[in-house]
């Protein structure tokens, strides 16, 4: 029977048992058996002669079996004969193509177990199946369940990235957090290495892109969106010599993870050119990095230098690297100084360009003709389509999924990396009880969802979908440990995404084969978060019911979740949450789950204010953008309060049109006030809106102005705004909200397709 047969019958069955059997990702095929393998001070791991490679996985494997039991079986290379019972088999077959180069099949009996694979790799991989079905724990007298699995990945790109750019790591983590991704069968590592605030890696020729560019005076404190920025003052830095580079390739290679390393161009570039003055726009002078975000000052498109320069580093860098694929950036490259700067405005006449977005298209597919000719293929962010692709890159689409779709629609390969779902330095859990982070919000569910191949594209389109990868900024994670709080558990997630064939996958059998995934990171020491134990409280609007739905969710299985509404800390004799239930009244919902008779995760908490447009219809006259939808417009009236972070799903935003929403209160009321809330991140374009105005109806045909202001400037930063409308106490049932987008066009021209932002939350009406 042949693999794709075999997925489609398991996929009729039920989830297999999940009691021992606990794999991640879930296996293509897996059928319990009857009975177990006991390891014992007489078991063997046996390969095949003269083959180092296999010698080593053998080894690899014996290291996890002694921890986990206690026993070390010694690793014997014998060919293929009688075999004796209790025993471990690794074995190379005949081509199979099913199974691909990645495939294995594991036969666990009583009397013997047997990993069979095309290639070495589908052997290690088959390997940390085995080691999933060992005990977490050390165990004296442990066994392997009796079963039968065929399996092989769904994509060939199954990656993670890590930023050293930002906060720099030592080798010895970077190969733990590469022991992370073998555990999970994961076989990309996206090593970012270069960026604003900071160069790391040695480059011989250019050794001030280390001794200066690696180095900053001193690192933001706090939040980048604060009102007055603070630093530490403290130098920071560090970088890997070439050496250190060759050791970690060498290490993930042992791991069949590749290594595609990532050299920031044509923009990040600010701590090369503070080495490096020359290859910028102005000639300087600059300095490293100390906050976070974009600079306007990018390696100069118009000069000679900048190539011959960037050729001498790719040129070090590549040998270093067996990847055929080498990361060139592309991404958040202002166009600032190129507009002003002779060299490339020169460049754009002689290259018949017709603005800066095909200077840079030409500046990347420049430099992909330098790297095709050594063998290399490139991969950028999805900016690199603005002004035309490159003819042989590849893209990783990460502002959402359209970036990949215009890509395979061009016959170019894709990785998708969407920010919505698998950018891990979101936080994963109620901001307040999570460490500082960029903003957004991640769960361990959202990961669990993620579909990589779009429904858009055509079954030819699609084979340009690789795989998908998850990627790990850290502008807010300074130490190992919140790098492994930030990756685990959601690595686990997003494994199963990208090696399980979509039909196999299921939320509630993952959160169950969870369970000892935890008991396997507290075994390794790993600082993983616990915040799929905390509840997560969801409040879906009821117009019928004039409520909202509250349902108390968690991500980990097996605690039970009690709760209250008046702001008291729940304990065991709470009301424990069965159902979703309705709220009408304002409250403060507090939940927590326990275990045991003990408290498994944080208590969360939401403060929810009824007022008189609560959960009532609403509409609105132009859509919000389709990132920042919240729940629809309910959002604005769901008795809830947005954070200082947009992407937290309390808020609408609208890119260039007004808020124009009207409330239907069903029966008319005496009503004399509106408190709207909006948000303000000048750095991201979020502006408040320029004027408020309120109008009032009685049939929702003819309306009545009873307020309209120009809204007061609010303060620099981040930060929310009440804008408060009030007015003598007047009969309505519809209420229309109207705030005007800011909108301003961009300076010396004539308006434009407007960049600025408006961001709406709850709209009181008293």
């Amino acid at each position: 029977m042949s693999l794709g047969c075999w997925a489609t019958a398991y996929g009729q069955q039920a989830p297999p048992s999940q009691s021992t059997i606990a794999v991640i990702p879930q296996p293509v095929r897996l059928t319990p058996g009857t009975g177990s393998f006991a390891i014992t001070p007489n078991t063997k791991i046996y390969v095949g002669p003269k083959n180092d490679e296999l010698r080593r996985i053998g080894q690899s494997l014996s290291h996890e079996v002694m921890r986990a039991t206690g026993v070390q079986p010694p690793v014997v290379a014998a060919a293929p004969g009688k075999q004796p019972a209790g025993s471990i088999y690794l074995k190379i077959t005949a081509p199979a193509d099913t199974l691909g180069a990645e495939g294995y099949t594991l036969s666990v009996q009583t009397a013997q177990v047997v990993l069979a694979a095309n290639q070495p790799q589908g052997l290690y991989l088959g390997t940390q199946t085995i080691r999933q079905l060992l005990p977490a724990q050390r165990t004296a007298g442990a066994s392997l369940p009796a079963l039968e699995i065929v399996d092989k990945p769904r994509y060939n790109w199954r990656g993670m990235h890590l930023d050293v750019s930002r906060h720099f790591f030592s080798t010895d983590f970077v190969k733990k957090y590469i022991n992370y991704l073998a555990l999970h069968k994961m076989n990309t590592f996206h090593w970012h290495l270069t960026d604003d605030q900071g160069w790391r890696i040695e480059i011989k020729k250019y050794p001030k892109l280390t001794t200066v560019g690696g180095y900053r005076e001193g690192t933001l404190i706090g939040h980048y969106g604060e009102k007055v920025p603070r630093y530490d003052n403290v130098r920071y830095g560090g970088f890997y010599t070439q050496e250190q580079i060759k050791e970690v390739v060498k290490y993930a290679q042992d791991r069949y993870i590749t290594v595609v390393p990532e050299i920031e161009m044509p923009g990040h570039a600010l701590a090369a050119l503070t080495a490096y003055p020359e290859l910028s726009c102005t000639g300087g002078p600059f300095k490293v990095g100390q906050t976070w975000g974009v600079y306007d000052d990018i390696f100069c498109a118009g000069n000679e230098q900048t190539f011959a320069f960037l050729q001498d580093v790719l040129t070090e860098v590549m040998p270093l690297f067996p990847s055929k694929i080498v990361h060139i950036g592309g991404d958040e490259a202002p166009k600032t100084r190129w507009k002003t700067c002779p060299k490339c405005q020169a460049r754009i006449k002689a290259e018949h360009l017709q603005d800066e977005h095909e200077l840079q298209s030409y500046f990347v597919q420049r430099m992909e003709k330098f790297m095709n000719g050594k063998g290399k293929t490139i991969i950028g962010w999805d900016e690199i389509l603005e002004g035309g692709l490159a003819p042989n890159a590849a893209v990783m689409s990460w502002r959402g999924m359209e970036g990949g779709i215009a890509a395979a629609k061009q016959k170019h390969q894709v990785v998708m990396t969407p920010g919505e779902f698998v950018y891990f330095d979101h936080a994963q859990g109620d901001p307040s009880l999570e460490p500082l982070s960029i903003g957004g919000y991640l769960p361990l569910e959202k990961v669990y969802s993620f579909e990589p191949t779009p429904p858009e594209l055509t079954a030819a389109e699609r084979k340009y979908v690789i795989g998908a990868q998850a990627n790990l900024w850290t502008e807010y994670i300074p130490t190992e440990q919140q790098v492994e709080y930030m990756v685990l558990p959601r690595l686990s997630a997003l494994a199963e995404v990208l090696w399980t064939p979509a039909n196999l996958k299921n939320w509630e059998s993952f959160k169950v084969r969870m369970q000892p995934q935890y008991q396997r990171f507290a075994a390794l020491g790993a600082n993983y978060a616990k915040s799929a134990f905390n509840v997560r409280q969801q409040f879906v609007p009821d117009t019928t019911k004039g409520a909202d739905v509250v349902s108390l969710l968690l991500d980990a299985t097996g605690p039970q979740i009690h709760y209250t509404l008046d702001g008291a800390a729940p304990t065991l004799s709470s009301p424990t949450y069965t159902a979703p239930f309705a709220l009408t009244s304002s409250a403060v919902v507090k939940a927590a789950s326990f275990e045991n008779g003990q408290p498994a995760g944080k208590m969360t908490t939401t403060q929810v204010l009824a007022h008189k447009a609560f959960a009532t219809p609403t509409k609105l006259a132009s859509e919000p953008h389709k990132n920042y939808r919240g729940t629809g417009p309910l959002t604005l009236v769901d008795g809830l309060k947005g954070s200082l972070s947009h992407t937290d799903g309390h808020w609408l935003g609208f890119l260039g049109s007004d808020l124009v929403a009207t409330l239907d209160l069903k029966k008319a009321a005496e009503i004399s006030a509106v408190r709207s809330t909006f948000l303000q991140k000048p750095e991201d374009k979020i502006l408040l809106p320029t004027t408020l105005e309120v109008a009032v109806s009685i049939d929702g045909r003819t309306y009545k102005t009873v307020y309209s202001t120009p809204v007061a400037a609010a303060q620099p930063g981040t930060g929310i705004s009440e804008v408060k409308a009030d007015w003598k106490k007047t009969k309505a049932r519809f209420i229309r909200v109207t705030a005007k987008n800011a909108q301003p066009p961009a300076a010396g021209t004539s308006p434009q397709a407007p960049d600025t932002w408006l961001f709406a939350d709850e709209l009181v009406v008293q």
